[in-house]
């Protein structure tokens, strides 16, 4: 074997430091990357949300077991009751419930920001040279795939039990669609609540006590005429009352369209204030 010797005078120049000279013409050579849209920082991040699931599966069973356990127990446990047969009440509450799992799925949206944040990735998220809400808009758009998820699974469990809308396909879309859209804008409140929250835990009972008065306080379950009047007005003011009422009409073939400005003014009325407080906050956290 021979080894090859090196000469002092190629070691000093290995050694030797490189020049401000040198070190510019290799910077300088080519043009500065152009920052990022606004929308392509978006998706990179919701996609970085999405990639999430790959290594935790598991994160898929609240929109996928979950749905299911609910609208199984909910059909068969109140269906007889409350309609005479489980067939005529799954016709009335399989939008409700819909609605119902969708909704309650928008928490997960504070959980995941607030463990980036106990992780400190938002702190290298805040150097990068971005438009500021793009980590949190990437967190909803990833989770509008969840809420789709979770839409398909019931609507698939739903046609196999019985349920058919007599809106048809165009009905049904347009349900859906309603109903993604207003929880994305409802997600923003749990943004603010995982920038607030000093844990995970703490963010999930906030959004407990906030989601289950709303949701079956509400018409998804049963007719709010049968309700106290007093619980009625509370009815009649709830947000998801509303979409409940505007997904029902749409996937029975009726466009209701005063549910439906309801509904998105609602939406548009979240962003507004809880994507505003939820920016500040991120500003300053």
């Amino acid at each position: 074997m021979s080894t090859t010797a090196t000469t002092p005078e190629r070691a000093d120049e290995e050694l030797a430091p490189v020049r401000d000279e040198q070190l510019a013409a290799l910077l300088l050579t080519t043009e500065r990357p152009p920052r990022p849209s606004a929308l392509t920082a978006s998706i990179s991040f919701g996609w970085r949300a999405m990639l999430k699931i790959k290594h935790v599966p598991e994160q898929l069973f609240d929109v996928t077991a979950f749905p299911v356990m609910m609208t199984l127990m909910f059909t068969y446990l109140f269906g007889g009751a409350l309609a005479g047969s489980t067939g005529d009440y799954l016709q009335y509450l399989l939008p409700g419930i819909m609605v119902m799992s969708v909704v309650m799925t928008t928490m997960y949206t504070g959980m995941s920001v607030n463990t980036d944040i106990e992780k400190g990735v938002f702190d290298r998220f805040r150097t990068l040279s971005i438009w500021r809400p793009a980590p949190m808009v990437g967190y909803l758009l990833a989770d509008a795939v969840r809420y789709l998820t979770a839409s398909v699974v019931i609507l698939v469990l739903g046609l196999v039990l019985g349920f058919r809308p007599a809106g048809g396909v165009l009905g049904v879309t347009g349900g859906i669609a309603l109903l993604i859209v207003f929880s994305f804008a409802f997600s923003w409140i749990w943004t603010m609540v995982g920038l607030l929250m000093r844990s995970e835990k703490s963010v999930m009972g906030v959004s407990m006590m906030v989601l289950f008065p709303m949701t079956f306080l509400s018409n998804i379950l049963v007719e709010p005429e049968t309700m106290p009047g007093w619980l009625q007005v509370f009815v009649d003011v709830n947000p998801i009352a509303h979409l409940v009422a505007a997904v029902r009409d749409a996937m029975d073939g009726t466009v209701n369209g005063g549910e439906i400005t309801w509904t998105l003014g609602s939406g548009a009325v979240l962003i507004a204030v809880f994507g505003s407080l939820t920016m500040r906050l991120y500003n300053r956290k």
